[in-house]
């Protein structure tokens, strides 16, 4: 039972954090710095080359953005879709998806969930759907985690603070499918092409959430899920990458409250079976 199929690769996380340690403790003999160790420890040279890295990494943004066009671009080619746009500058939400029955749908695009940005987002009023779609091209994290943080702890809390509707979630990115992240989904049925190529990017099917279609509130405390068809953004993913109805995961809030303060218990269910549920938990936004 899981958040999500795939998950961390413990030999990777421990190769990483070897070299972390490494690169800590032996950066003082790389380069012609001409300094000593400990003079090179209290230079700005250290932190200043990691910041450096740590901003051309973030500057994949442009790669994120390259995946999703190419993704976006195949579902309409395919007629999953009628057509997309980036939204324009300045604005809160990412891309713009018309659905082939005329609805809008809006993506609000993340990195990994278990960040404050993904408390960040604000459902447009033009909006007929609105969904979250996480890249965390980060090998290291750990994607168990991050789906739970951004569902339970996060996306659940500030929907229901905020009456804010989020009607699904798409966890997906280049990586899936790579070394860095092996994906289940192809190891299960090897004998059969599960992956797709768009440009430079070969995909596996995406993981596909589906939220409920209500708020829960006090006088309706149970929220269950939506119909996968009554997302049609998300149907297209789920259809147009090869998904199959069992590797769809639904997502159900319940709210409760004692005294003043209310309390909300998330529900994941995959394959018609509960994969992991919370405990009533108090709502504190993060």
């Amino acid at each position: 039972m899981n958040v999500i199929p795939c998950e961390q690769d413990a030999r990777l996380r421990a190769e990483i954090d070897r070299f972390a340690g490494a690169l800590k403790t032996q950066a003082h003999k790389l380069g012609d710095h001409g300094l000593n160790e400990t003079d090179f420890y209290n230079s700005p040279i250290f932190r200043g080359a990691i910041e450096k890295l740590r901003g051309e990494f973030s500057a994949t943004l442009r790669g994120k953005r390259e995946f999703v066009q190419h993704v976006l671009n195949h579902m309409q080619d395919g007629g999953f879709i009628a057509d997309w746009d980036r939204a324009k500058g300045g604005a809160r939400n990412d891309y713009y998806v018309r659905l082939n029955s005329g609805r809008l749908a809006v993506i609000d695009q993340k990195g990994c969930l278990d960040g404050a940005n993904t408390n960040i987002f604000e459902r447009p009023p033009e909006a007929d759907e609105f969904v979250t779609w996480s890249l965390c091209t980060n090998s290291g994290a750990d994607p168990r985690r991050n789906a739970w943080s951004g569902i339970h702890t996060r996306l659940s809390a500030e929907m229901i603070s905020r009456n804010q509707r989020v009607d699904g979630l798409v966890i997906w990115d280049m990586i899936c499918g790579t070394m860095g992240r092996p994906c289940p989904k192809l190891a299960a049925l090897a004998s059969s092409n599960r992956t797709t190529t768009l440009g430079p990017f070969t995909t596996p099917p995406p993981c596909v959430y589906v939220l409920p279609g209500q708020i829960p509130s006090v006088n309706h405390p149970y929220a269950p899920a939506q119909d996968l068809y009554g997302v049609e953004l998300l149907s297209a993913f789920h259809h147009a990458f090869g998904g199959t109805d069992d590797e769809v995961t639904y997502v159900d809030f319940e709210l409760g409250e004692q005294g003043e303060e209310l309390f909300r218990r998330t529900t994941i269910r995959r394959a018609g079976l509960i994969q992991h549920a919370s405990e009533m938990t108090a709502i504190r936004r993060v």
